[in-house]
């Protein structure tokens, strides 16, 4: 805890307060911690932009494992050994994918101890005693009240519900992005089950820390939104450049006939 607590949670909160303190000089003393909480997040995402992009590449190296898997299934059918030996020698050449999926994960669960731990008592005024000396001063206690009625340290169900459909809005479109066929059990699981198990998971969290899922839900529906347009104006040139090439070889068909 005490590394955690010195090499994650104490520079972001101190990030998070500065921020903060940026904002009351801006608006003139009137900071908003849930607008810091956006700021905040933003900032975050672009740090991790590297390790989602990563993600995104993974995709296809996941999905060729599991296919490969599938194989060895039927290859080694009725030899338990030789699958096992198959399986873990797939598996070995394919470490660094796991590795990746295995990172992305402690990172998600590093992110939620930090918020959880920031929302529930440390901007409250447990942790002030981790903001760093050179740090501006900053009056306390914290404007706590995003728009002046969300409470970020304490449940809401409006937040929350807002956060489980942008969840439902991204599994869509992540959905509609993918190359890969998906079957009806994973349109299920991803676009109905997890929105409302995010919900019923999600309840009982501070809104500072719905408020912060929410910011990254929004910034990567704008990056999946993106490559669907770029993806979209890719395959629109690819079938103009057919077009252009069939007419091309229609015309000197004619001309040969001639």
């Amino acid at each position: 805890m005490q590394l955690f607590t010195t090499l994650i949670y104490q520079p972001f909160l101190n990030i998070l307060v500065f921020t903060y303190w940026g904002l009351g000089k801006v608006t003139g003393g009137n900071p908003d911690m849930g607008i810091a909480v956006i700021l905040f997040t933003v900032i975050v995402r672009f740090i991790l932009l590297p390790l989602s992009l990563r993600g995104h590449r993974t995709e296809a190296e996941r999905r060729k494992i599991i296919s490969d898997l599938d194989d060895l299934k039927q290859e080694y059918l009725g030899d338990h050994i030789g699958f096992e030996k198959a399986r873990k020698k797939l598996l070995k050449d394919n470490n660094t994918v796991l590795y990746g999926e295995f990172t992305s994960l402690i990172v998600q669960v590093v992110l939620a101890l930090m918020l959880w731990k920031m929302f529930s008592t440390g901007l409250e005024g447990a942790d002030l005693h981790l903001l760093y000396p050179f740090m501006p001063e900053v009056d306390t206690p914290y404007n706590l009240l995003f728009l002046g009625k969300y409470d970020l340290s304490h449940p809401n169900l409006i937040l929350n519900f807002i956060q489980s459909m942008l969840i439902f809005i991204f599994e869509t479109l992540s959905t509609y992005y993918s190359r890969y066929r998906v079957t009806r059990a994973e349109v299920v699981r991803v676009q109905l089950v997890l929105p409302v198990m995010s919900f019923l998971i999600f309840m009982g969290l501070p809104a500072g820390k719905k408020l912060f899922v929410i910011t990254t839900l929004l910034f990567s529906i704008v990056l999946i939104l993106i490559r669907i347009v770029k993806r979209s104006f890719s395959d629109y040139r690819y079938k103009k450049e057919q077009a252009v090439t069939v007419l091309a070889e229609e015309e000197k068909i004619v001309v040969t006939k001639r």
